[in-house]
């Protein structure tokens, strides 16, 4: 178990395309946002710009690493200028997080950025 009550996992013996897998993910992701009328739009390359061109593949190396990438997941929509508190994301793991008991409601409410740790 890695943190938080997740398992390590692995992918299927003889799948070592963790690219593809992430590439169909995102786009079967994408795909069904687009259907439900959320305000996503196509850039000039005719892409959604939802996603980061390139991914960025890190091995997590213990549960420390591991709350710490959680923790950047969560606020990383108030960086961004999409919320001013993480509660106010109604589609967040953070309600799930919550209701474990390791975040409370409040979370990172008076967080500064500058001094956190997150793992990016």
């Amino acid at each position: 178990m890695l943190g938080r009550g997740f398992s390590t996992g692995s992918l299927p013996p003889g799948d070592a395309d963790y690219a593809g897998r992430w590439r169909r993910i995102k786009a079967e992701f994408t795909r069904a946002l687009s259907h439900t009328g959320v305000g996503i739009t196509k850039n000039a390359k005719g892409e959604y710009d939802l996603w980061q061109r390139r991914y960025w593949e890190h091995t997590l190396r213990d549960e420390t690493d591991f709350s710490r990438h959680v923790d950047y997941i969560h606020y990383n929509l108030v960086t961004h200028g999409w919320v001013k508190r993480v509660r106010e994301w109604p589609y967040s793991t953070f309600y799930r997080y919550v209701r474990l008991g390791i975040y409370s409601h409040d979370w990172a409410n008076n967080y500064d950025i500058n001094e956190g740790e997150f793992g990016e």
